[in-house]
């Protein structure tokens, strides 16, 4: 614990001496953090500012990026994957293909992080396409509703059978209503195709149940939609919306409430990964 403490405090020095990420109020820092117990891979499009749209990320571990104002794209998490050293492989869920630099959309089902960034930021979690990871977007040290958006719980615990996605036996996602039958009132279209007639389904609320702050259908934009500006932003998978994560916002560590005590093991950990990846990627 020592020696976590002294590493902490001489990255925390090195920054607070000598400047940070973010290069202006044109661009935002997004912070992607893995807390799950088994590598995730994180798809990003479009992925020029993001490590070319794919990488892994092992168990606790952190990675930081800037975009800029008019971004505007999808994160998610893709599991059980697999790729050779030029980049091609597989997934269990989430794929790009057989990219690990993903291109274009993934494989559904899959839980979508969508941002649009501008004076005034959209941001929001979507299970429409369905359920693969837990996945929390926090704004930090922004002004406006600036509310974390995503899940307190795992969906694959309770997916219902009929949308279950299982490999090996074991359910790895929770696939939408709309993907499984393929009907007007699941998929919100047809007579079922505006917000007065397609209303929340037995499976639609499955689904909010887990992530009550989430799209959990085409129509859910009250609860689900949100707006912040000059934010940062962090993505965690297998997070829930009480447990408190960091950032780096022009020269200070900005903190959401934290649940987790400050002096945890896990909490201090977390920080050093965090500010390791800071530190390098501002090198």
């Amino acid at each position: 614990m020592a020696t976590t403490l002294v590493c902490l405090s001489l990255v925390l020095l090195c920054f607070l001496s000598g400047g940070g990420v973010r290069g202006g109020e044109s661009l935002r820092v997004f912070t992607i953090i893995n807390q799950c117990k088994t590598v995730v891979w994180p798809a990003i499009t479009p992925g020029e500012s993001f490590g070319g749209g794919g990488f892994a990320l092992r168990p606790g571990q952190s990675m930081v990026f800037t975009a800029p104002v008019g971004w505007s794209g999808r994160i998610w998490g893709r599991t059980g994957c697999s790729f050779d050293q030029a980049g091609n492989g597989s997934c269990a869920t989430g794929a790009c293909g057989t990219a690990l630099q993903c291109g274009g959309s993934g494989a559904t089902p899959a839980t979508l992080a969508e941002f649009t960034l501008a004076s005034k930021d959209f941001y929001d979690v979507s299970l429409v396409d369905g359920f693969n990871l837990p996945m929390v977007v926090r704004p930090l040290n922004g002004q406006g509703n600036c509310t974390a958006a995503g899940c307190d719980g795992d969906l694959r615990e309770r997916c219902p059978s009929e949308l279950a996605m299982k490999v090996g036996g074991r359910t790895v996602a929770c696939r939408s209503a709309c993907d499984v039958f393929d009907t007007d009132q699941y998929c919100c279209r047809g007579l079922y195709g505006n917000p007065s007639t397609c209303q929340p389904t037995f499976y639609s609320k499955k689904f909010k149940d887990a992530c009550p702050t989430a799209y959990s259908y085409a129509y859910d934009d009250p609860s689900s939609i949100f707006t912040c500006s000059n934010a940062d932003y962090t993505i965690t998978f297998c997070s829930n919306t009480k447990r408190s994560v960091c950032t780096y916002h022009n020269n200070r560590l900005i903190c959401s409430a934290a649940s987790t005590p400050a002096s945890s093991p896990f909490f201090l950990l977390l920080l050093l990964f965090t500010f390791l990846a800071l530190l390098r990627f501002s090198l």
